[in-house]
């Protein structure tokens, strides 16, 4: 016994080496948090913002092709027409050729997307003229604070036909917002794009309005346009002057199968001079006029610049005027989505969201191989999410997201490797641990299996621990215990406190044992959480105690019955067994006690002895059962005549006795002795005959008759005597 007690203190020691404040139910927040705090602050410095861009162009190359926009035809100045032309700048009479042929054919909007500030003659006064013939042309100007760098509308084009063409490059050289409207020196201008798309839509009804929401925003038919903020999607702090708005391009479905890469109807000026161009193309259009020649340099980049299997294609300047042009008149006409961003909060918490989220299913995955297919599932799923929030109009902090759902499960999944070595060391190290200790214990994992087991253990249950390990109590024992067992487990695993609860245990051979269990939590040096419990049987001591528990009660009730018989005794010896009154030994012990009580106080006691008239006539007539009825009948009216401090007593036959305690007065009796004489006369029914009786009453005070109570007692029965010889049914005073 010595040996086992040490042993068992020795592992109680090792245990609380293992013990450590348990965090587990906060760690994947705090991890989460950490990691979606370290992304946020990379984010805020800009150093997300090229990989963020990128993905948002990989969701426009992911994108469907849409239908192609036949509201707009490109007319391009290419390289042929640059040979047919001669020279460039093209000389203004071949610009009001093309501009006139252009007119016949009634398109609804002419952009001429070319630089025309100067004279190129031969034709300038020819051109003035095509200029004044066409309301519906729209030429550009390059808008600058600085004098020097700043191009001036077409000459001889109306100042209002004219719109800006500036362009808004992000740090990695593409195009992906739209300026709207600029101001400077206090005036407000519309950009080129969007004057046509108001020359379009003027004949559908639809002017610009401002939104009702917010005043500011520009509303066009069915669209209401999102002034872009520096800081917007994966933007930091980037120069939003203007009324910028954020483009989702449109992806124009190729006429030609397997090309990556598709723009608009485009057909070359020298065929448009040739007439060799279907009037359809021209019609109720809007005509974009611009150059697409390589040698002329008037080339962005967009998001679909970039395709997977070639270099980086940019688009014409012209091009991109058909981008933002098809974007404005689709979303005012259909309501095609608009690319907008969720407030900076929402970006953040679902930021963390990401994070929270892999730090949850890796950290429940608890096995190491399952963590990465996990990871891949997770990430696809965010990718999906987002993907299809971006074709609703939604640009989500994907790469953020990603990020920190990427580097909280990576730091999950290397926890999980390491909480598993670590899970391997502790078994094999508490394995040796109980081995050594006699009593029964187990060692039990968060999933509530067992983990480790010592000889003692698998002994009582009377299974090999080959059997029983990675197995819960479901598997081996009924269901009423295990229920228990599992019951039990949990609190522990709630309240993280040791617990001892005493429970039956029914081992392989079918035998039930009582035992004691005692459990605990315990951590490893890696987080792992066990539970660790110690049993006692229990079942010798519970039946020694049950046995304790029946001779207790025995004794009980044995004490029971002899002070219930001692009670009976008792009163039989102090009360009338007929009438249940005191008799005359109770009588004789209460007056002398009240006659005590009564000195000591200096109180006034009244002893009324009563004597019934006619008891003997009715004894005579209808028997000694009816004699006793009338008995029991009258000393129940005595009882209700008095107070609950008097007494009243039966001494023998039809004599009675009552003693008034603590009366002010010698009337007080009086009073008393009348009352009981108008309760005895009352009728008595017996056997269906009416009877009535009287009574004769003899009245002794104390201490104006007599001090002791046998003087009383004589005083009292002479008077009650008297009572008879005058009458009968009266009381004297002695």
């Amino acid at each position: 016994m010595g040996m086992s007690k040490q042993l068992g203190k020795h592992f109680i020691r090792v245990a609380l080496k293992l013990k450590q404040p348990l965090g587990r139910k906060y760690q994947e927040l705090i991890v989460a948090f950490t990691v979606a705090a370290c992304i946020l602050l990379l984010r805020s410095m800009g150093i997300l913002q090229s990989l963020e861009l990128a993905g948002l162009d990989q969701f426009f190359r992911f994108r469907h092709n849409e239908p192609s926009d036949d509201r707009i035809t490109i007319v391009a100045i290419d390289e042929a027409a640059l040979h047919r032309a001669g020279s460039w700048p093209i000389p203004d009479s071949i610009i009001a050729q093309l501009l006139q042929k252009i007119r016949n054919h009634q398109p609804r909007a002419v952009g001429l997307d070319i630089y025309r500030d100067l004279v190129v003659n031969p034709g300038h006064e020819e051109l003035a003229k095509t200029y004044h013939s066409m309301p519906n042309l729209v030429g550009i100007q390059l808008l600058t604070n600085n004098p020097n760098t700043r191009v001036l509308p077409p000459l001889n084009l109306s100042p209002n036909q004219a719109g800006f063409n500036n362009i808004l490059y992000d740090i990695d050289g593409k195009v992906r917002r739209n300026l709207l409207y600029l101001h400077l020196n206090n005036q407000r201008y519309e950009s080129f794009a969007l004057k046509l798309a108001l020359l379009y839509l003027k004949k559908e009804g639809i002017k610009p309005k401002k939104a009702p929401n917010n005043s500011d925003y520009l509303k066009l038919g069915k669209a209401i346009f999102t002034r872009f903020q520096g800081n917007d999607g994966g933007y930091v702090r980037t120069d939003d002057k203007g009324y910028q708005i954020l483009a989702n391009f449109p992806k124009p479905e190729c006429e030609k199968p397997h090309q990556e890469f598709c723009s608009y109807r485009t057909v070359s000026m020298s065929d448009v001079l040739d007439d060799k161009v279907p009037i359809s193309w021209i019609r109720d259009r809007i005509v974009l006029i611009g150059s697409t020649a390589p040698s002329l340099q008037d080339f962005v980049f967009i998001p679909y610049s970039n395709t997977m299997l070639k270099a980086a294609q940019p688009v014409a300047g012209i091009e991109l005027q058909a981008y933002f042009i098809s974007e404005l008149i689709s979303s005012a006409l259909t309501g095609r989505p608009l690319l907008k961003v969720w407030p900076k909060f929402c970006e953040n918490l679902g930021i963390l969201a990401c994070a929270y989220i892999g730090s949850a299913i890796i950290c429940r995955s608890k096995s190491f191989r399952k963590s990465f297919p996990r990871l891949f599932l997770g990430l696809l799923i965010l990718i999906i999410i987002s993907y299809l929030a971006f074709l609703a109009g939604w640009w989500l902090p994907v790469i953020p997201g990603l990020l920190s759902f990427s580097c909280v499960s990576g730091w999950m999944i290397f926890r999980i490797a390491y909480m598993q070595e670590e899970l391997k060391r502790s078994r094999e190290f508490l394995h040796q641990v109980i081995n050594s200790i006699p009593d029964p214990i187990f060692v039990k994992n968060e999933q509530h299996k067992w983990i480790v087991l010592n000889d003692a253990y698998c002994k009582f249950i009377g299974y090999p621990d080959n059997v029983l390990l990675d197995k819960s109590y479901y598997e081996f024992f009924p269901k009423h215990e295990a229920d228990i067992f599992h019951q039990q487990d949990q609190l522990v695993f709630f309240t993280q406190k040791a617990q001892e609860n005493e429970e039956e245990f029914t081992d392989a051979a079918g035998k039930t044992h009582l035992i004691a269990t005692k459990r605990s939590l315990h951590k490893d040096a890696a987080g792992n959480i066990f539970l660790v419990g110690v049993i006692r049987d229990i079942t010798q001591r519970k039946l020694i105690e049950e046995e304790l528990k029946r001779t207790a009660a025995e004794l009980f009730r044995s004490n029971t019955e002899l002070k219930l018989k001692e009670d009976n005794l008792r009163y039989l010896a102090y009360h009338d067994p007929l009438t249940g009154l005191s008799n005359r030994k109770f009588f004789a012990e209460q007056l002398y006690e009240s006659l005590n009580w009564a000195e000591n106080n200096n109180l006034l006691l009244g002893l009324l002895f009563i004597d019934l008239d006619g008891f003997k006539q009715v004894n005579d007539t209808l028997g000694h059962d009816m004699g006793d009825r009338l008995l029991v009948i009258v000393a129940q009216r005595l009882s209700n005549c008095l107070r609950g401090s008097d007494t009243v007593s039966r001494l023998g036959g039809d004599e009675f006795t009552v003693i008034l305690r603590a009366i002010p007065n010698v009337q007080v009796a009086a009073r008393v002795a009348t009352k009981i004489l108008a309760s005895i006369t009352e009728p008595i029914v017996l056997a269906g005959y009416t009877t009535k009786i009287s009574a004769s009453i003899g009245i002794s005070i104390y201490p104006v008759n007599s001090q002791d109570s046998e003087s009383l007692i004589k005083q009292a029965d002479a008077a009650m005597y008297r009572a008879k010889h005058l009458g009968k049914n009266r009381y004297e005073l002695a």
